[in-house]
């Protein structure tokens, strides 16, 4: 009888081993995913660089944390700036992988509204700091056809943030 106790208790360790196994590593891969891109995000523009470039902006919009779409998770926060060539943000963005900055027909600030005209939207660009960044606009965009920016995570089909230009 204490043979047959014994090989009950080990078996069960041994699940129980392989699940505490697996759980660690679904959670391990998990947490990576979140923090391996804040890990390696870009430094973004510092004070001197924004002051600089203050002046060149034609458009500015504001991403505000309450907005329908975004939560505690997924937010923006700050001033994003336009001109012909560029697109900078000074303030941050909740860290993530995989942003795209997107310049959108209209204003929209829900994932539902987003894909309803993702296709008329025109991807610009990864993003790849977190913290004031910057990004250039490439040839053939023009950036004044578009009266709004959006932040979208591709990886989780997310929305992020957004802004109206004026």
């Amino acid at each position: 009888m204490f043979t047959m106790l014994l090989d009950i208790a080990r078996r069960h360790i041994i699940w129980f081993g392989a699940f505490k196994f697996a759980a660690g590593l679904a959670i391990g891969f998990v947490l990576g995913i979140y923090f391996l891109p804040i890990l390696t995000a870009e430094t973004g523009l510092d004070e001197q660089s924004l002051v600089a470039r203050q002046n060149s902006a034609e458009r500015v919009g504001v991403f505000r944390r309450d907005l329908a779409g975004s939560d505690s998770f997924h937010w923006g926060d700050g001033q994003i700036m336009v001109n012909d060539t560029q697109i900078w943000l000074d303030g941050e963005i909740a860290p993530g992988p995989d942003y795209r900055l997107y310049l959108t027909p209209s204003f929209v600030e829900t994932e539902a509204a987003f894909l309803a005209i993702k296709d008329a939207s025109v991807m610009v660009s990864p993003i790849k700091a977190y913290k004031n960044f910057s990004v250039e606009i490439p040839a053939g965009i023009t950036a004044r056809s578009y009266p709004a920016v959006l932040i979208w995570c591709e990886a989780f089909g997310q929305f992020i943030t957004a802004a109206q230009l004026e």
